[in-house]
């Protein structure tokens, strides 16, 4: 049985988990971003974020999700400075939504997975589409980035399942 935390701010795994998922948040979209539109089609931007939090809880998850865009931009220029507030918020939303799931339901499934995915997916394509007045520029994930969000379903749930197990 994989076995889920909720670390808490007062203790020093809480930023050393962070900033591991923070480094994997900023390799994994150096490696997508080596083809055209990877970072578009992959969206690894999130991969670490949907991991920590889900694995470690909110607090692991929150400091990964705003740090991650944060430093990528400040180191690459990626997320441009015009994406950047909707992929922090996107990316808060699913350290939020990975970290209601994984508390509620004290497991991790493909299902709970896609959950996560879609309810953090749909919340920040709705704010980003208000924020641009276009429904086309807040949904493109739903177009491009499907792949990306497999991704993020099958691949987190392999590697919280099989990876970190303990």
């Amino acid at each position: 049985m994989t076995k889920l935390y909720s670390l808490s701010y007062k203790e020093s795994r809480t930023f050393l988990f962070a900033t591991l998922f923070i480094v994997g948040n900023v390799a994994l979209p150096q490696l997508c971003h080596l083809m055209p539109h990877g970072g578009l089609i992959w969206l690894p931007i999130y991969f670490f974020t949907l991991i920590g939090a889900y694995k470690y809880g909110w607090r692991v998850g929150l400091l990964t999700a705003v740090a991650s865009p944060l430093v990528n931009h400040l180191l690459f220029g990626m997320p441009a400075a015009g994406v950047l507030l909707p992929i922090l918020i996107k990316s808060t939303l699913l350290a939020l939504a990975a970290s209601v799931v994984a508390s509620r339901f004290n497991k991790v499934t493909l299902p709970l997975m896609a959950l996560v995915v879609l309810a953090y997916q749909v919340v920040g394509s709705l704010i980003e589409s208000a924020m641009t007045h276009s429904l086309s520029i807040g949904f493109q994930d739903f177009t491009i980035g499907l792949p990306g969000m497999a991704l993020q379903v099958v691949g987190g749930y392999l590697f919280i399942k099989y990876v970190l197990h303990k």
